[in-house]
């Protein structure tokens, strides 16, 4: 099998590429010319360089491709230029749409997110859910939900696309909570917030292989939830803590919290740094939690993954062995 891979470099994508290499397929990946690709040390993935916009190059990347696995996209909270992250997760989606579609490419699976479903309040969801929250919380969610509406209407026209929505994505060399994990093994992370946070967990090779499996065996225009279970915050840590002999870190009081996040939120705006904490990350960690249930990907697609516990206990020994 021939497939095409948007964002090559990044974290998922990465892990995908190898997955696919593994079975024996050949790979092109599209990357920027400024793009970081130590991920994909030791891959044979032939690089097309071009942006994600860019309609005819991805024309000519994608003639006689298999399958495209849209995985770009721009995944931030807190201060970011929601210009760019729109031009990256719409008009990206769109020109990709359009490429896979002028060129004939008879599959697609689109990378989505659980975050199009809104804030849940806690409430366990699957793909039948109809999102009730009139607002967006953060521009991601925005944007990635108006790039499911694109997605979703290419299906509608004919177009055999499949959409995957993970929840949080883990592993050793994950960019965002990686590096909390290395902190905390060195025993610098002294403080946390937010222990009653629920996020849902996958490990990301169990998503590469359930980005596999919706080539495979998905419908046009199904949706697919990829989260093997949930845990909090204070689980999270309490496990980690436990496989790895570290204290736990004390978790700071959420008024502590939310009065740093409202004085450092103007500060990051007005200098264009980016803080630890800020409004909208105080947001997601206290007054938003989306709940879900991946039990269709595992029925109709025949997905294994790993437990949520095994997914974090691997954290230590993954990141340690990185080292």
């Amino acid at each position: 099998m021939k497939a095409f891979v948007t964002g090559a470099n990044g974290f998922s994508a990465s892990h995908l590429i190898k997955a696919l290499e593994q079975r024996g397929d050949f790979v092109v990946g599209l990357v920027r010319q400024s793009s970081d690709r130590s991920r994909l040390e030791g891959c044979h993935v032939e690089l097309v360089y071009a942006d994600l916009c860019d309609v005819e190059a991805l024309k000519t990347a994608m003639t006689g491709v298999d399958v495209v696995f849209h995985v770009a996209a721009y995944v931030e909270l807190g201060l970011v230029n929601a210009a760019e992250m729109a031009r990256v997760n719409v008009e990206g989606t769109r020109a990709v749409l359009t490429a896979a579609q002028a060129v004939g490419v008879p599959k697609m699976v689109y990378c989505s997110t659980i975050g199009i479903f809104g804030d849940t309040q806690g409430r366990v969801i699957d793909e039948t859910f109809e999102r009730t929250q009139k607002d967006f919380s953060s521009a991601y969610d925005r944007t990635k939900y108006d790039a499911q509406q694109l997605v979703d209407q290419a299906a509608d026209q004919g177009f055999h696309v499949v959409s995957v929505l993970p929840s949080g994505i883990f592993g050793a060399d994950d960019p965002h909570f990686g590096p909390v994990v290395k902190q905390f093994l060195k025993g610098r992370l002294k403080l946390w917030a937010g222990g009653d946070r629920v996020t849902g967990i996958v490990h990301v090779d169990d998503l590469a292989t359930a980005m596999l499996l919706a080539a495979e065996k998905g419908r046009r225009g199904d949706r697919y939830i990829i989260s093997a279970g949930d845990m909090t915050t204070r689980e999270m840590f309490a496990l980690l803590s436990k496989e790895s002999g570290v204290p736990a870190p004390a978790e700071t009081p959420e008024a502590v919290v939310r009065l740093v996040g409202n004085l450092l939120d103007p500060i990051g705006r007005l200098f264009s740094w980016q803080p630890p904490l800020s409004r909208e990350r105080v947001h997601y960690v206290y007054d938003r939690c989306v709940r879900v249930d991946g039990s269709k990907a595992r029925r109709e697609l025949g997905w294994a993954p790993r437990s949520v516990e095994k997914t974090i206990r691997e954290l230590v020994t993954g990141t340690r062995n990185a080292e």
